[in-house]
């Protein structure tokens, strides 16, 4: 079986092959965020695909923080070079939840919660608890965080 990892490695490839610089310089920044997180401990490891994952939802949520910074300061092109970016990114990523599906979710978690005896500042970290698990990386935590609390404030 191919690790997500091989797979990035396989598809730079083909990108240098096709002249396509976007893609390729996407890639090789991500491939070099992976391997820096590989050697960061005491002792050089494999990333697992899961850890893989993280790392590229982290250059993803990069990209979009980059690119919403370039919008503000009047630099269209660097945002949409940062958007697309992170297009490319957002492929290797499970599928991100709507905003309903990610409502659904935490209500059924703040009912789990509270039936639980869960209330006031205590219930958001027992609902985050509930819910993090079930959006693991189809949803980015402040998204979760903000429809955790509008549900706990309703």
């Amino acid at each position: 079986m191919t690790t997500l990892k091989a797979k990035l490695q396989d598809d730079l490839n083909a990108a240098i092959k096709e002249r396509d610089e976007l893609r390729s310089s996407t890639l090789r920044l991500t491939l070099s965020a992976i391997t820096k997180e590989e050697v960061a401990g005491k002792t050089k490891r494999e990333l697992s695909d899961d850890e893989v994952q993280k790392v590229i939802a982290k250059e993803a949520k990069k990209r979009r923080e980059a690119a919403d910074a370039f919008a503000q300061g009047g630099r269209a092109e660097s945002a949409e070079r940062e958007k697309a970016e992170g297009v490319i990114l957002d492929a290797y990523l499970p599928q991100q939840l709507g905003d309903d599906e990610l409502e659904q979710i935490v209500a059924a978690a703040v009912a789990e919660a509270t039936g639980a005896g869960a209330e006031g500042p205590r219930a958001m970290g027992a609902v985050m608890k509930i819910v993090n698990p079930k959006v693991a990386g189809r949803a980015e935590g402040g998204r979760v965080a903000a429809a955790v609390k509008k549900l706990l404030a309703g």
